[in-house]
């Protein structure tokens, strides 16, 4: 009876233990706009601690047609923990305006948040990106493009740097360009919405018909193109289905291939580029994306 009570009370020390792991986070500011639609919000939780603190921003996935900034506490806490303020932003999704507005919404995001480094103690020189799939793409495009500011703009916002310290990210597209991809994976990734949507067209059809008139943007949006061995460090994860063409069309986006291509043209071009696959690939540095984003944000 005895071992019953103990049992019995230590999993209610457990299950305590995880409900106040998985209470919600109040953010220190919620939904703040940092544009003049109404998804260019974010949410800021501050780290305590002295000094101006090292930020990470997380840029939700769901291949630029749907999802959200709202995160588990448990993905928030061991930044908070470490003394790392976190922000996690919306922005406006392709079927409200296709590109380049959800990557530029993230990119004036960065703007936004730097422009308030003194109130919300953000050390803005120590400023990091994660996020997964097209959260991942946009994070890539942003570390590695040229920065974005434009010094003699009338708005504040639009001088701050666009530049950012790191970018650890899950199952990121390094091309959208559907003459690029469908040969590295086969045809069923142009199947995923998010490769005709990003350019404002209903189906894959009409994107290809049209490509012309597109190719601009598919490769202006390539974080693969922009790559050029100047930029701050990047960490990709992906699964390990390695099969290739791949199987359908949630493979294809999110294929660990991109990574693979990514990583062969940062080895040539003497970039930082971690890649971590499952029995494939790994860093000798880093073991996960904590690890590399804790370095990065915290090192002296």
């Amino acid at each position: 009876m005895r071992l019953a009570i103990i049992t019995l009370s230590t999993c209610l020390l457990l299950a305590s233990a995880a409900t106040a792991a998985d209470k919600p986070l109040t953010p220190s500011h919620a939904e703040v706009s940092y544009g003049a639609h109404a998804m260019n919000v974010i949410d800021f939780y501050q780290a305590e601690d002295d000094g101006p603190r090292p930020l990470l921003v997380y840029i939700h996935g769901g291949g630029w047609i749907g999802g959200d900034k709202k995160q588990a506490a448990a993905r928030i806490k061991p930044f908070l923990d470490k003394g790392i303020s976190y922000a996690a932003i919306n922005y406006r999704l392709t079927g409200v305006a296709p590109l380049p507005a959800p990557v530029h919404d993230a990119a004036r995001a960065i703007q936004f948040i730097r422009s308030k480094a003194k109130k919300w103690n953000i050390n803005p020189d120590r400023i990091a990106l994660t996020g997964g799939s097209a959260g991942a793409c946009t994070s890539m495009w942003i570390l590695l493009h040229d920065d974005l500011a434009d010094p003699d703009s009338d708005d504040p916002v639009a001088r701050q740097s666009t530049r950012v310290s790191a970018a650890a990210v899950a199952g990121g597209q390094t091309s959208i360009d559907p003459k690029v991809i469908e040969p590295w994976l086969g045809p069923n990734v142009l199947k995923h919405k998010m490769i005709n949507m990003a350019v404002g067209e209903k189906t894959i059809a009409e994107a290809l018909a049209n490509y012309d008139k597109h190719h601009e943007l598919y490769v202006e949006f390539s974080p693969y193109n922009h790559l050029d061995g100047s930029d701050p460090p990047l960490l990709m994860t992906y699964g390990n289905n390695m099969k290739l063409p791949s199987e359908n069309a949630g493979h294809g986006i999110h294929h660990p291939v991109y990574g693979v291509k990514m990583k062969q043209k940062a080895d040539k071009a003497g970039h930082e580029c971690h890649l971590l696959i499952s029995g494939v690939s790994k860093s000798d540095k880093y073991a996960s994306t904590n690890d590399f984003l804790f370095d990065k944000l915290l090192a002296e």
